[in-house]
């Protein structure tokens, strides 16, 4: 079974524009209950993400997001399959990833979204574990 990012994605993603202020940004993350902003271009194209955790860092109100944001952006195209997304979280240490189609961000994609294929079963196993042969017994070495 081989679920694509599209089928786990959330869509209608809240974005924001590097001008913008981590004031405006904070009212939006506490209006939608969200961690995590991709920063987006005029062509709706990601340029950055703010997370909680970059707005802790700052403490002032007027900065712009520009200048606290993370411009190393993860994106993973919509027709991608889900362990190809989860593979890039693992990878980079991360717990969201953009979602684009063309280029222009269509939606998110979280570990918890990732978590929900274990928590339905819809996972498949590529390597079961082998039985063993020895029934339970240990070898032991003999010393001299």
């Amino acid at each position: 079974m081989n679920i694509k990012v599209q089928d786990l994605m959330t869509t209608g993603v809240v974005t924001a524009q590097p001008h913008q202020t981590v004031e405006t940004l904070k009212g939006k993350m506490i209006k939608h209950s969200i961690r995590m902003i991709p920063v987006v271009s005029s062509d709706n194209e990601p340029v950055g993400v703010v997370s909680v955790s970059d707005l802790v860092s700052t403490g002032k109100e007027g900065t712009p997001i520009s200048h606290i944001m993370t411009d190393k952006v993860y994106t993973v195209p919509d027709y991608e399959d889900a362990s190809i997304a989860a593979r890039i979280m693992r990878n980079h240490k991360i717990h969201h990833l953009i979602v684009t189609n063309n280029k222009q961000v269509i939606g998110v994609i979280s570990s918890f979204d990732l978590l929900k294929l274990v928590e339905d079963h819809r996972f498949e196993m590529k390597n079961p574990p082998t039985p063993n042969k020895g029934k339970g017994k240990r070898h032991k070495a003999e010393l001299s």
